[in-house]
């Protein structure tokens, strides 16, 4: 959720900062190297007029995110939502602006030094909130059956945190450090009403996964608009294989969309979110402020890292945890730089500066190696008429594609026909943990190899 301008420049390039080093995407000719600029259609001040007149009329509903309605193409961004990583109306949570970040979690011989990299990568996720307009975030389109897929190379040089001496991640023998590492992504939406996605994360040479649900609860106050995850997101679940499958649990904090009267558009939050590893019995419990005693906004968060029983797990506020499980405190501006100060030592120490931070673009495949139902494909003609400002037709496409999607999913209801995601066995997994069909594990073996190609399948029952 780090502010910064909208792209980087030569000089961030070279210099990610102390604590996170700067990585490139592959350059293969046949793939599309995707950025997150994006397009404008109209000023923003006739957006805000036009969607403010919208969410009038939501006001009082308890669940915008579970309404059916239709947004003008004017109001839309030229971006697949899928794409974004985000599902409906406001989402605000990106997993990968920092690929770089996730793969090195593992790397530390300390459990401590673990769930601080799980933190670096925390709070280096959303930077989609400074590169990227708040706009993307309202408007993206989205379609039934969705799916999207990519691929991010990035270069493994992040230091362990916490723990002494060189990186341990290996691969067959060999080490990673300094070398490039392939990430792969696969999502798909699995459930239309309510909208869920379903999103799988994986890096077979370091050994990582990390998958959960993509949905949201959003509220109309009349000011601005309240997010909470939905009731089938329950965070980001990430395992490390290579260390005996230790699972860490990230939740999600609340979060306003405000500023939707003066014209200018901010993501805040002032809520509690944790980070849990049954395995090595260490928790963190995150605390985000949002304004001070002037009104003015702060964007700061403390944070507590301690021991924890995860049978008798009952220590949701920092003020709750006895300072003889304390084993760090972190503090800082969740889009500026963030510190944790070890238990015993009274040097602050730097977790992560995201102020010289950028989005890494990621590698799609080509519109050819696409499926009917990938998001840039099947919106590319509503794209291209929101790029040419050409609103009337945009808007008279996205209805034919949202009509025959109604037609398919009321045929789909009379012949007593399940709707079956493609890639992913559930439409929702009770405990928040997707899990791949055989299908989606071959797309996935695929993305590793660079082979984007997937069979089409009859869409009429997915």
């Amino acid at each position: 959720m780090a502010s910064s301008s909208s792209g980087p420049s030569a000089k961030n390039r070279d210099s990610i900062g102390s604590s996170v080093a700067s990585s490139t995407a592959s350059t293969d000719a046949a793939p599309i190297v995707s950025t997150s600029i994006s397009e404008r259609g109209t000023d923003d001040s006739s957006k805000l007029k036009t969607l403010l007149s919208i969410l009038r009329k939501f006001i009082g509903v308890s669940d915008i995110a579970a309404v059916r309605f239709s947004l003008p193409a004017q109001l839309l961004e030229p971006i697949p939502n899928l794409d974004h990583a985000l599902t409906q109306v406001v989402e605000y949570w990106n997993y990968l602006d920092r690929p770089e970040t996730f793969i090195s979690i593992g790397d530390s011989e300390d459990a401590l030094g673990r769930m601080l990299a799980v933190l670096r990568f925390w709070f280096s996720k959303d930077l989609c909130l400074g590169s990227s307009s708040e706009y993307a975030l309202l408007y993206s389109p989205r379609g039934f059956a969705d799916v999207s897929k990519c691929n991010w190379v990035v270069e493994d040089t992040l230091p362990p945190l916490a723990g002494q001496g060189q990186k341990t991640s290996f691969v067959n023998g060999q080490s990673t450090a300094n070398k490039p590492v392939k990430v792969s992504y696969l999502t798909e939406q699995t459930s239309h009403h309510p909208p869920v996605s379903a999103f799988f994360v994986d890096c077979p040479e370091k050994g990582i996964v990390a998958r959960g649900y993509d949905q949201l609860s959003a509220k109309f106050t009349g000011t601005s608009i309240r997010v909470t995850p939905g009731n089938h997101n329950l965070g980001i679940f990430i395992t490390l294989q290579n260390r005996g499958n230790e699972e860490y649990q990230l939740t999600h904090p609340v979060a306003h969309l405000g500023g939707l009267l003066r014209g200018s558009l901010s993501v805040t939050v002032a809520d509690t979110c944790t980070v849990t590893c049954p395995k090595t019995r260490i928790k963190v419990v995150l605390h985000y402020l949002d304004e001070g005693w002037l009104g003015k906004t702060q964007n700061k968060v403390h944070g507590v890292i301690f021991n924890y029983d995860p049978d008798n797990d009952n220590r949701s506020r920092i003020k709750d945890v006895p300072e003889k499980d304390v084993l760090a405190r972190l503090e800082g501006c969740w889009h500026d730089k963030v510190y944790y100060i070890l238990t015993g030592s009274r040097d602050s120490q730097l977790l992560i500066d995201l102020n010289p931070l950028f989005q890494v673009p990621k590698i799609i495949p080509p519109m050819t190696e696409q499926l009917s139902c990938e998001s840039r494909r099947f919106w590319k003609d509503v794209t291209q008429a929101i790029i040419d400002k050409q609103f009337t037709q945009a808007t008279k496409l996205k209805q034919e594609l949202e009509e025959r999607q109604r037609e398919r999913a009321a045929a789909r209801e009379a012949q007593n026909q399940e709707f079956r995601p493609q890639f992913f066995a559930e439409v929702v997994a009770p405990a928040g943990k997707p899990s791949l069909t055989e299908e989606g594990v071959r797309a996935l073996r695929g993305l590793h190899q660079d082979n984007f190609h997937l069979e089409e399948h009859d869409f009429s029952t997915v």
